[in-house]
């Protein structure tokens, strides 16, 4: 890798750990959309797995609430692993524009819709079907394009979480997903070390970017917050359009 190349990256990684500071995801879709253009889709996504994979599990915090979270999306975690294998053995690695063009139009039609004050509820009882049905539906996502927020955020926001426990709920299935993508990618022998360590420098640069996100989110109103949720969503589901047809 180049210093300009090198720098590049940081910087991406940068923006996209600002992005999941202020609102719990989007590292992996920006890093992807962006990295991508220096870079096959199955380089980004190898590249960054460490960098995701630790912003996540800062998210899991605060550790007193993790239990009741964990059991109440375990059996959607259970899905998005199955549904991320089963997708890498039959799809193979991320790699297809097709896949991303529709993620990113999924992304803008959920964000378009939440924002115009539609609001959808999944009461308790059908969490017991859902969940699982989501998490697979999400890991066969995330192995065609190395992305895991559709339709794993739009369900997680139906459950009537507050802020912080959405944040703690998406960092949980953002974890399961990371861990899930890294072994689809190792299974497709896309993962070996001298990637390992490439995506590990890429952590430093993500961590301050988040570091500097969380303090801003703290300061937003539930109404700005969820403001820029959505506008986060549109502008990723664009970005990934835009990417798609280039």
């Amino acid at each position: 890798m180049t210093p300009a190349l090198v720098l590049g990256v940081a910087g991406v990684f940068f923006v996209a750990g600002l992005v999941k500071g202020v609102v719990g995801l989007g590292l992996p879709t920006v890093s992807m959309a962006l990295l991508a253009l220096w870079m096959a889709p199955t380089e980004a996504a190898s590249l960054l797995i460490v960098p995701t994979l630790l912003t996540n599990l800062w998210q899991l915090r605060p550790l007193r609430a993790l239990g009741p979270m964990l059991r109440r999306v375990a059996t959607m975690q259970a899905g998005i692993v199955a549904g991320t294998l089963a997708g890498a053995f039959l799809i193979g690695p991320p790699s297809g524009t097709w896949a991303m063009a529709a993620l990113g139009m999924a992304l803008v039609a959920y964000a378009l819709w939440s924002l115009a004050g539609v609001q959808v509820t999944v009461k308790p009882r059908m969490e017991t079907w859902l969940g699982p049905f989501i998490g697979a539906l999400t890991g066969v996502v995330s192995a065609a394009t190395g992305v895991f927020v559709i339709p794993a955020v739009p369900y997680l926001q139906a459950l009537g979480l507050s802020r912080d426990e959405l944040m703690q709920a998406m960092g949980i299935s953002f974890t399961t997903a990371t861990l899930a993508l890294a072994a689809a990618l190792t299974m497709n022998t896309h993962y070996g070390s001298a990637t390992l360590f490439a995506s590990a420098l890429a952590l430093l640069p993500a961590l301050a970017g988040m570091a500097a996100g969380e303090r801003l989110r703290n300061v937003l109103s539930p109404l700005v917050f969820k403001r820029c949720f959505m506008g986060a969503l549109l502008l990723l589901g664009v970005q990934m359009i835009v990417h798609a047809r280039m």
